[in-house]
């Protein structure tokens, strides 16, 4: 025990160390990467940090070992240094992230495979290709270019192209030996070839359904055959790919579904905090009057324990005149002895409501707070009149500024929005695609191949650039597509569990508003019986002060009994702490009543920003008699 108790008294002074070194709170936002702009995307973002310390507020409003605490400077800790809210500022950066990852669409494309770069074959070049081109090699050539290389994913609902432009280049270095048992072509037993291939493409996917890629191929070729007159020869070609949907998975208000809702979960994520922060605020108020009316309670009892303890001593001058039986003393010290019981069981009660306070405004444990005796500065304050408006407005107005009303229907947009996702897929897949691609040859000519090789094919790269640039060997071709599902039973119960759930939450959501009128109602009712019971409360107290006052009167006089006195005393404390808990209950129903309403931070001056950010900008006054 005693080393865990070293352990976290360190571990306690580190955090003070580290709060006394930040004055300020960081700023709590994702940084963009610096740099050129070309690098940026490659860079990482910088992430806020963990803050595990104490604002700098916390420290100012200690004075001499007691912790100094208006309303609002309970409110400002609590937004500054509440752990579950610090927790929750993260929803926001998540959502944010989130809709800028769906912006980019999706899927990811998948990667081509060093495998399949090595044993391509280019028709026409070399003894492969010339193979190829006469038809007597197995497989197509690289030529077409259409294979766009994607990975393939599966999801419910229609996928949203990859729109963010990816290029991918590729280049293989080989040497492959390869036995030659028809010999007529290559003229050597062993086919000894040298091949470096470079592909690169560049792609991009269209919001309304579709890809275009761009592909740029070269293949340089080296071998022994002596049958080859361009030895060694280039062949590179351009392709340019084009594929749309035209059923399944077309359309824009589809294909960006995502972006939209990345975009109201933004502020759905703002109204999850900003209710978090409204959870909070109305804890801190409720604990906050908790320990003022368990400090009230406390003086009631102490005062109670001074009129029995000075009863008491009455008492034995009393008995000493003469005036009354030696009897009575005993009863007049077991009265002394409740009167302190219960001052010792209200003393613990606020230390409690005391410790629960603190939990909601420290982030990390600091001895001199924890050991601080806090000192509440406001007191319950009950107005003249509540003034509150007739139901329909307060219903009108807890619509408007409840948060989860507010993520509700947030929350139905994105189910409506999703429908498309799994509407879509009920059609058949019908899509479209084109291409065209130029290829070239060229190379040196090499003696003793048996044949002077065409002089326009006789170069190098820049030979074989230019005839893809003149377009010299033209491709095209176009192509349809079309399949469809005949029983089509899946996209049928994907897309009726989604307008089931749908269903679901539009009867929730007014189930959730019938629920809120009963609330408002049930509020109200309970801040005007609290203000009744308060008024009672107050009413018998005075009279019974008034009671005990002339009782006294009449047992100096003889004309009272010392049981008449006991009551009296024991019926003001009791009536002393039912205004207390009076006072109390309406603290707390107010309180529940501007959270019922969404009021509450408006009420006690607190911003979304502040919220936020985990810093107030309003700084704490101490009083006058605690600045040293």
């Amino acid at each position: 025990m005693t080393v865990l108790k070293a352990r976290r008294t360190l571990i306690a002074g580190v955090m003070v160390a580290l709060q006394c070194g930040a004055q300020t709170q960081m700023p709590f936002t994702v940084q963009k990467p610096a740099g050129a702009k070309i690098l940026q995307p490659y860079r990482a973002p910088e992430v806020p940090p963990v803050r595990l310390y104490n604002s700098s507020r916390l420290r100012s409003l200690l004075r001499a070992g007691k912790l100094y605490l208006t309303v609002a400077d309970a409110i400002a800790l609590a937004i500054e240094n509440n752990l579950d809210l610090e927790v929750n500022r993260y929803g926001p950066l998540l959502a944010q992230t989130a809709l800028e990852r769906a912006q980019a669409g999706g899927p990811v494309r998948g990667v081509p495979s060093a495998s399949a770069q090595v044993s391509s074959v280019n028709a026409g070049v070399g003894v492969n290709g010339s193979a190829q081109s006469a038809g007597l090699g197995g497989g197509g050539g690289t030529g077409g270019g259409g294979n766009a290389g994607n990975a393939t994913i599966q999801q419910v609902g229609a996928i949203t192209p990859n729109l963010d432009p990816v290029l991918q280049s590729t280049t293989t270095q080989a040497h492959l030996t390869q036995p030659q048992a028809n010999t007529v072509l290559s003229q050597t037993n062993a086919l000894i070839q040298s091949v470096r291939t470079t592909n690169t493409t560049l792609q991009m996917g269209l919001i309304s359904g579709g890809v275009v890629q761009y592909r740029n191929y070269e293949q340089s070729l080296s071998e022994n055959a002596p049958t080859n007159s361009l030895n060694p020869a280039v062949g590179p070609h351009m392709d340019l790919n084009f594929r749309h949907s035209l059923l399944r998975g077309f359309g824009m208000r589809l294909n960006d579904r995502d972006i939209r809702i990345g975009k109201i979960n933004t502020g759905a994520s703002l109204e999850s905090f900003r209710s978090q922060l409204l959870n909070v605020v109305s804890g801190v108020l409720n604990s906050y009057w908790d320990l003022v009316s368990a400090q009230e309670e406390l003086q009631a009892r102490r005062r109670s324990q001074e009129n029995a303890q000075t009863f008491f001593e009455d008492t034995q001058k009393e008995i000493a005149a003469g005036a009354i039986p030696r009897v009575e003393i005993s009863r007049a010290a077991a009265e002394v002895a409740t009167r302190k019981q219960d001052l010792i069981v209200s003393e613990a009660g606020v230390q409690q409501r005391s410790n629960a306070l603190k939990e909601l405004l420290v982030r990390v444990p600091d001895p001199a707070v924890e050991a601080a005796e806090i000192v509440a500065l406001d007191r319950i304050q009950v107005p003249e009149t509540d003034e509150l408006p007739p139901l329909r407005t307060l219903v009108a107005t807890a619509m408007s500024k409840r948060p989860d009303v507010k993520m509700a229907a947030l929350r139905d947009q994105t189910s409506e929005i999703s429908l498309a996702g799994t509407e879509n897929p009920l059609l058949p897949n019908l899509q479209v695609s084109a291409q065209t691609f130029n290829r070239g040859v060229a190379g040196a000519p090499q003696a003793g191949s048996g044949g002077e090789p065409n002089p326009y094919f006789v170069g190098g790269y820049g030979t074989a650039l230019g005839q893809v640039l003149r377009r010299n060997f033209p491709n095209y071709s176009a192509s349809v597509s079309l399949s469809a599902s005949l029983g089509n039973r899946i996209a049928q119960g994907d897309y009726g569990i989604d307008q089931l759930q749908y269903r679901q939450s539009q009867l929730s959501g007014q189930r959730d508003t019938n629920a809120i009128i009963v609330d408002i109602s049930a509020r109200v009712s309970a801040l005007r019986q609290s203000r009744a019971r308060y008024t009672a409360a107050v009413n018998t107290r005075t009279l019974q002060e008034q009671l005990l006052a002339a009782d006294r009167s009449k047992f100096s006089s003889g004309m009272a009994t010392f049981n008449d006195i006991i009551n009296d005393q024991r019926a003001l404390v009791i009536a002393q702490i039912s205004e207390v808990s009076a006072l109390a209950a309406y603290a707390h129903a107010r309180v529940s009543l501007d959270q019922t309403l969404g009021e509450t931070l408006e009420r006690n001056g607190v911003t979304l920003d502040e919220g936020l950010s985990g810093t107030v900008s309003n700084p704490s006054h101490l009083p006058a008699e605690t600045r040293q």
